[in-house]
């Protein structure tokens, strides 16, 4: 969950005082709660841009796995609803020509809301009859 920007008013009074020469910056970092590099960088940001307001969220990586990866995904779990991320993988990278990694097969499923629980096996291995056990002597 992305964390919300310090508000107009904090940001103005942290100015406020740092302008007014009331204490140190590392001071006045401590006074409102925030890190000292905040402080630094809003000052910079007031002197080169003229304006302290929050700016905007630097975007990020672009997503691998478009909305058509996205749908040859859904197909493919919907033929092999028990193939593990790996197998899905390998069958996106034939399939649709993609390179993506695990994780992002994980990410991209979880977001299609696909579970990826396995069936249990209907096979199950021998019990062993509880029988004598022989001793070793020492």
């Amino acid at each position: 969950m992305p964390i919300a920007a310090y508000s107009l008013d904090l940001r103005k009074r942290i100015v406020d005082a740092v302008e007014r020469g009331i204490a140190t910056k590392r001071e006045i970092a401590r006074m409102f709660d925030v890190h000292e590099t905040f402080v630094h960088k809003l000052l910079r940001q007031k002197r080169e841009r003229g304006d302290i307001a929050p700016l905007p969220h630097g975007g990020g990586a672009e997503a691998i796995l478009k909305e058509d990866h996205l749908m040859i995904l859904t197909e493919l779990v919907a033929h092999s609803p028990d193939a593990t991320i790996e197998e899905l993988r390998e069958q996106l990278k034939k399939k649709a020509r993609i390179e993506a990694s695990v994780p992002t097969i994980w990410r991209a499923l979880d977001a299609l809301g696909l579970s990826r629980k396995k069936k249990r096996s209907e096979t199950t291995k021998p019990i062993r009859s509880s029988g004598p056990r022989s001793r070793r002597n020492k």
